[in-house]
């Protein structure tokens, strides 16, 4: 801890007892411990007249009831409390003193955000109740730029994580944002930033190892060279996954009629990965170049794709994105312009075993088997400017374009027919359907065009509107048109209360509308794109410098909802066929307890229901998260995070009971040096008590009472995790 001397001069005007502290400084063994018990019982007006240089240790207490800055909400940077949005910011600090290992334990303290796994171990977000298999619902961006993919319009469709180390900060809006972002801002936006050379500043390496053999290592580094800002990460993670029993499968449900015993259950859940990832930031001037190459191999399959148990860690998934940014806050006095070219890439490739060997009463000798790959490109421009130049207006406007083509289908399979003999196909042997009538899914591609503006106008002192409309056209299925609205009213220093409007829309993805030779859902080229309308009225509430509380009340309809439904001759696919509506309150209490101390709370709550006045399932209507800090001396602190919810409503032709909630809890000891900051070491255990977390698996399908997967999908052991970090 560094002292001025300024600081020295000020105790000495405060309290000339306070000698003591800077004669016994020079004692490294007591000097730290005495300052800090010293300085705990100073007032804040005392602490005011103090000039004292804190670090990362003392600031996570602060940075908690500080104000943050966004750009997510409205495209300009904007203190978080007073965007037309309710929105929540994760720090860099917040992410370490929880002991976060992923982005999914970063997002648990969300209101209103609920994370689960899918039946094949893809994390699913979901905000205020809205989600489904593929996780379209959700937007997620990095440093701005657009990583869902076409496919399956989810957050790539074998998205795993994103390595934590490479993390500066998280923005999140819960709520509809298409009239800034087009596609998919459905029920929120996930932003994330990483860290850039001033953030990294020097050369940084850690390793993490904990149960399940997992195994974490990094190497960030962030330097100047001459006018040009570089930073480099390397990210690499490993594990064998939680080690929860499955007890239970579809094919079990086989095994029973044909008199077999070919399920492979009860199993492990497979929960395996492996992942690389290299990252460059590069930027001088108004240029800014990035560049992010993910890899994740052996990804385990959950309890299979077709809910059978898959053993065979079948899923590859590789992703390339690069950006380059020009922005020149000041091209003329009034106008700040930004322009944006990008590009994505994807490969992914399964080598599903649907079924296991001697399936269907043995006709499938060497399991029921399908080899599908394919890739995916996404080139996307834009152009944006705001202009200050009208008197209480800020002006923001922009149009662009982007291009999502799906290419490289292909498919081996030892099932279903030959297009050419019209005959089954050998259970022995793979047919390859690439570029024949049997594919999976036709080669792709769609348009989008799109054009936007945004008027924030200071109606007064303590009153502002944004008004904001965008329109899309894709060449797939027509155009759609979403506009917002956010009135904010600042009655006193302290208070600030959002009235907000929007709408938004879900593009129907590449396999709702174009499946095919998919014995569970056909898709359908007829397709509109799902509509979302969304009321809310936001209190930001400072009690005191210390406590910060907000309250959010929301009531969406969604219409055109895409579900699976009979078609005809016993055909299954995509229609929009449903309407959903829901209701509900997000509270969150932030308070700095004492110098060395803080809370974090947070409760949520939603009803939600289709037109038949049904609850809609697979999502909880409560939710809480408790987060507590301590400083312990002036070295190490101690985080605590407690996870509750009371559990999921099931689907109407269910026959199961609600699935019963949890509370976990979760526990991390930080050591840091504050006085070179070169060592920073964390030791933590994850579900402390070993609680049985269960995630609702899949209902019956439309044409069956069967349920694949009866004791749904078992969710993290406890775990243990050691890490080290030490900074050049």
């Amino acid at each position: 801890m560094r002292l001025s001397i300024f600081f020295v001069l000020q105790i000495i005007l405060l309290d000339i007892n306070l000698l003591y502290v800077t004669n016994c400084f020079a004692n490294q063994q007591q000097s730290e411990f005495q300052l800090l018990e010293r300085l705990k019982t100073l007032s804040l007006t005392e602490l005011g007249q103090i000039e004292i240089y804190l670090d990362d240790t003392f600031n996570i207490f602060d940075a908690l009831v500080q104000e943050k800055k966004t750009s997510i909400a409205t495209g300009t940077q904007q203190f978080s409390d007073f965007v037309p949005a309710v929105t929540s910011v994760i720090t860099n600090q917040d992410i370490e003193a929880m002991g976060a290992r992923t982005l999914e334990e970063v997002l648990h303290s969300v209101p209103g955000l609920q994370i689960a796994n899918n039946w094949f171990n893809i994390p699913i977000y979901s905000i205020r109740g809205i989600s489904s298999g593929y996780n379209p619902e959700v937007l997620v961006l990095v440093n701005g730029v657009r990583i869902n993919d076409s496919f399956a319009g989810s957050k790539a469709l074998f998205w795993s994580t994103y390595p934590i180390s490479s993390i500066e900060h998280v923005e999140v809006i819960r709520g509809p944002n298409s009239a800034l972002y087009g596609a998919d801002a459905f029920s929120g936006v996930i932003n994330i930033i990483t860290k850039s050379a001033q953030d990294i500043n020097g050369t940084e390496v850690g390793m993490r190892i904990g149960s399940n053999n997992t195994k974490d290592g990094w190497l960030l580094h962030g330097s100047k060279w001459h006018d040009i800002n570089i930073a480099a990460m390397i990210d690499f993670s490993k594990t064998d996954g939680h080690q929860r029993i499955v007890k239970a499968d579809a094919q079990t449900a086989f095994d029973h009629v044909f008199a077999t015993n070919a399920s492979l259950a009860p199993h492990k859940y497979g929960s395996e990965l492996t992942t690389y990832n290299i990252r460059f930031d590069i930027e001088k001037q108004h240029w800014r170049w990035r560049a992010d190459f993910f890899k994740s191999d052996e990804m385990g399959a959950g309890v299979g794709s077709a809910q059978a148990i898959d053993p065979t860690k079948p899923i590859n998934f590789e992703r390339f994105t690069t950006d380059l940014t020009y922005h020149n806050p000041t091209v003329t006095e009034n106008l700040e312009l930004e322009a944006r070219l990008s590009y994505w890439h994807g490969d992914f490739a399964a080598a599903w075993q649907l079924y296991p060997p001697n399936a269907f009463d043995g006709a499938y000798p060497i399991g029921f088997l399908g080899r599908p790959a394919g890739s995916e490109n996404q080139s996307q421009f834009s152009l944006s400017a705001t202009y200050h130049g009208l008197q209480n207006h800020q002006i923001r406007f922009g149009a662009g374009y982007a291009y999502y083509d799906l290419y490289k289908v292909s498919e081996l399979r030892n099932f279903g027919l030959n297009p050419f003999t019209n005959e089954i196909l050998s259970p022995l042997e793979l047919f390859d359907g690439t570029d024949t009538a049997a594919a999976y899914m036709p080669e792709v591609a769609r348009n989008n065009y799109f054009i936007f503006v945004q008027d924030t106008w200071k109606l007064s002192s303590q009153w502002a509107l944004t008004a904001g409309i965008r329109y899309d056209y894709y060449s797939d299925f027509g155009s759609t048109t979403n506009p917002r609205l956010g009135l904010v009213w600042q009655p006193r220093s302290d208070l600030v209360v959002k009235l907000l409007y929007g709408q938004a829309f879900r593009a129907p993805s590449f396999q709702e509308l174009y499946n095919q030779n998919n014995p569970v859902s056909q898709g359908n080229p007829n397709l509109k794109p799902e509509e979302i309308e969304t009321w809310e009225l936001a209190l930001d509430y400072r009690v005191t410098d210390r406590m910060h509380l907000s309250l959010n009340l929301f009531r969406y309809e969604i219409e055109e909802r895409i579900a699976v439904v009979p078609l005809n001759n016993s055909v299954f696919g995509y229609n929009n066929a449903e309407a959903w509506k829901g209701q509900g309150m997000e509270f969150e209490a932030r308070w700095k307890t004492s110098h060395y101390s803080s809370l974090l709370f947070n409760y949520s709550y939603q009803d939600s229901e289709n037109a038949a006045g049904e609850t809609l399932p697979n999502a909880s209507k409560q939710v809480a998260f408790l987060r507590a800090d301590y400083l312990l001396g002036t070295k190490w602190y101690i985080d605590t995070q407690l996870n509750w919810n009371d559990g999921w409503a099931r689907a109407a032709n269910d026959p199961r009971p609600k699935l019963d909630g949890y509370t976990t809890m979760d526990l991390t000891l930080r050591r840091k040096d504050n006085r070179t900051g070169h060592v920073n070491m964390a030791i933590g255990v994850k579900n402390i008590f070993d609680v049985d977390v269960r995630y609702p698996s899949p209902a019956p399908s439309v044409d069956s009472s069967i349920v694949n997967i009866p004791y749904d999908l078992p969710g993290a052991d406890r775990t243990y995790f050691l890490e080290l970090r030490y900074k050049f």
